[in-house]
């Protein structure tokens, strides 16, 4: 099992550009299939999750190639609707075919899907949805079957904004008869992205960014050459470790209107943040301050898919900081591993209290989730001495080769095996 290493207390510095955002090629890499022609995706990241679907497709009849940054897909072969149970349990975003199968096929069975365990997701919204667009849905224990002759538009109403449940319901609906309102839908710019590439596949979506979204159906759609938005996670990612390095890095492709609540965090804190052409450079030369209050709520507010990363610099800052989740209950895995680090943090319930230390020092700790593991780099990087950290296989899931990336900026990070990490220490 491959450990990261780092050696801790050099400040991040230098420029980078920001991979393709993973929660916007999954959505789009499951809506290819809704295309009669092929279909070319740029700035696609090579991620563990990216593999699984692509794994996915492939399983299904897909013609899919991943080379450098760029997919190939051509799904006019497809010869199933029915996606393996091995294959759904190993990443949740897998439930996003159910849409696009549906509305070509008439017809998908699929199991409850897997993922990072960060709290209890349900995909009740999904099933909600399509069956209001005529699907008859059929629940044996974890397999889920889906039928429909033709879909037809209906009004919508979702009682949570929920990102995957409005992507799935957006990639259904654009075949079916007639008008489709999501209302109360999810905002993030991921299902911005989403409405592009299936208007570049001739649907006819509006409204993606607000809460309602309208879809035309149309009868068929096209292949397409479509380019993914940057990394908005991994942009916040890089963003926090630059601030709690107290170092001075410059993001390219990164996009600041996607950013705004961390920005706004950040400089509370005391980050020093300008935003320019195309680029965002981000410094912190002395200790930072507490924030006061920080709640996760959905887009545009604070996203929980920073939560662990800000608590990490929080960790660093003077004085007490609050932050709250409310998005998921099984996130604040991280703050044994932060504690074990000699951060000081209490949770309570869904708050966690966090009164900031002068200095962190290595150690070595797990990565228990996707996030929680970026956190724990970001610590590693601003502790003082070696920080190993365990089950990569989760950072894996959202960041391309995290420690190239972080090499870049002048962080002291590698990848070992168990192995070599022995004849290290024997030297």
């Amino acid at each position: 099992m491959d450990k990261l290493v780092i050696e801790g207390g050099k400040p991040l510095s230098g420029t980078i550009r920001i991979h393709g955002a993973k929660n916007a090629a999954l959505p789009i890499l499951a809506a290819s299939l809704l295309a009669e022609g092929s279909v070319k995706l740029l700035n696609v990241p090579q991620l563990l999750d990216i593999d699984v679907m692509l794994d996915i497709l492939r399983n299904l009849g897909c013609r899919a190639e991943h080379e450098e940054q760029t997919v190939l897909l051509d799904g006019a072969n497809i010869a199933s609707s029915h996606i393996p149970e091995p294959l759904m349990r190993q990443m949740r975003s897998s439930v996003f075919l159910m849409g696009p199968l549906l509305a070509r096929f008439g017809e998908v069975q699929l199991y409850q899907p897997g993922g990072c365990a960060i709290g209890e997701r349900k995909i009740d919204l999904h099933l909600r949805g399509l069956a209001a667009l005529g699907a008859d849905i059929e629940e044996k224990g974890s397999r889920i079957v889906c039928k429909a002759k033709r879909l037809t538009g209906a009004e919508i109403i979702l009682d949570f904004p929920s990102v995957g449940a409005t992507e799935n319901i957006m990639m259904a609906a654009v075949l079916a008869k007639g008008r489709t309102t999501i209302v109360g839908a999810a905002r993030e710019p991921e299902i911005q992205d989403l409405q592009r590439f299936l208007n570049e596949l001739g649907a006819k979506v509006r409204g993606a960014g607000t809460d309602t979204i309208f879809i035309d159906g149309v009868d068929r759609l096209e292949g397409c050459v479509f380019e993914i938005i940057p990394d908005r996670i991994v942009s916040g990612t890089v963003m926090v470790a630059a601030a709690a390095t107290r170092g001075d890095v410059t993001l390219e492709g990164a996009h600041p209107a996607h950013l705004t609540s961390l920005i706004h965090v950040l400089r509370r804190a005391g980050v020093q943040i300008d935003v320019g052409d195309g680029i965002m450079k981000v410094g912190a030369s002395g200790r930072l301050k507490a924030v006061d209050r920080v709640v996760t709520s959905p887009y545009p507010a604070f996203p929980t898919d920073l939560q662990a990363q800000v608590m990490t610099l929080l960790a660093l800052s003077d004085g007490v900081s609050v932050m709250k989740e409310t998005i998921f209950e099984g996130r604040f895995k991280h703050v044994d591993e932060l504690c074990r680090m000699g951060a000081d943090i209490r949770v309570d319930l869904n708050h966690a209290f966090i009164r900031g230390v002068p200095q962190l020092y290595g150690t070595s700790v797990e990565a228990t989730d996707l996030r929680a593991g970026a956190a724990l780099v970001i610590a590693g990087l601003a502790a003082h001495g070696r920080t190993v950290v365990e089950q990569v296989h989760h950072i894996d899931r959202g960041y391309d080769r995290i420690e190239a990336m972080f090499s870049k900026l002048n962080g002291d990070i590698v990848r070992v095996t168990n192995e070599s990490l022995k004849l290290q220490g024997q030297r």
